[in-house]
């Protein structure tokens, strides 16, 4: 369908041509249902009333444990530092942007990716 104009659409599209919702269409409008208050059962309700106080009493016995916990359980990590053991001699690009460190311990690994990159 095309678009429809103001003065001789119809009501199931919209001015802009978009088909309307089928309420929109339709006049007469439904009651909505009253308001009735449920009826409240005792014996749920006493239920309910338990169930609450036991979550309040896990709650404050939760809170108080939480209370009394040490607070330095977990120990700071100790820094990095270079103690001097292998001393890098510089960074070779094997294939790419991959750098991989050359120690001094293990020069024949830089002569190998020399040879790798040809």
């Amino acid at each position: 369908m095309g678009t429809t104009n103001f003065y001789m659409g119809s009501l199931r599209y919209g001015p802009t041509g978009k088909k309307r919702k089928n309420h929109a269409a339709n006049p007469v409008r439904k009651k909505r249902a009253e308001f009735k208050p449920m009826k409240i059962d005792p014996i749920r309700q006493k239920a309910a009333i338990e169930a609450a106080a036991e979550r309040e009493k896990q709650k404050e016995e939760f809170l108080a444990r939480l209370s009394k916990m040490k607070s330095d359980i977990t120990a700071k990590k100790e820094s990095l530092q270079y103690t001097g053991e292998r001393k890098l001699i510089g960074i070779a690009t094997m294939h790419k942007s991959n750098a991989v460190p050359i120690f001094e311990d293990n020069k024949d690994h830089a002569k190998e990716i020399a040879r790798m990159r040809r």
